[in-house]
């Protein structure tokens, strides 16, 4: 049986003082070779999508803002990075391709975990597929009250004994500070 990872939404357009550490700690997490294949989704907020017409957003609609970050670009096959739009759920291509290697079970990391992460948790589960959100790889661009929301919806709704940690939050639930440069 493989070991899927899925990372979520971890693209240039999210990185902001909530989220910047999440690069880093998914690169560690992938150095640890746990994984059988890596397994990427972006989003891309498309002109006739439901956040530029109902909330007039219009970041991440092209790059550089639904690049993956540098950090994971080596880690990214181009044919298993799977486009999305907005929060309409997993992609068509994405569910074939797990259906197509029998995965009964993916770990989870990302951004946003009350949107994006959560939505994407909730489809694999009601695909039949186990999924597991390492929350301290996980972040929300809307601070740390966001990511918790997420947190608590998804105990709900997947069950709280598919959140765990994967040991790199350094015990704290918060993003660490930036050091600012001079």
């Amino acid at each position: 049986m493989s070991k899927p990872l899925l990372i979520v939404d971890v693209q240039s357009g999210f990185i902001n003082q909530f989220t910047h550490h999440i690069p880093q700690r998914i690169a560690q997490l992938i150095q640890r070779n746990e994984y059988d294949y890596i397994l990427f989704t972006r989003f891309v907020n498309s002109q006739e999508g439901p956040y530029q017409k109902f909330l007039d957003w219009h970041s991440c609609d092209a790059e550089p803002e639904t690049n993956i970050v540098p950090e994971l670009q080596p880690f990214a096959k181009p044919e298993l990075i799977f486009s999305k739009q907005g929060l309409c759920g997993m992609p068509d291509t994405m569910i074939d391709y797990l259906q197509k290697d029998y995965i009964d079970k993916i770990f989870i990391v990302g951004i946003d975990t009350d949107m994006c992460v959560l939505k994407m948790a909730m489809d694999l589960f009601d695909l039949g597929i186990e999924p597991i959100v390492l929350t301290d790889c996980c972040a929300s661009t809307a601070g740390l009250q966001a990511h918790l929301a997420g947190l608590a919806v998804l105990s709900r709704n997947i069950g709280a004994v598919r959140l765990r940690e994967a040991g790199l939050g350094d015990g704290s639930l918060a993003a660490p500070s930036q050091k600012i440069k001079d």
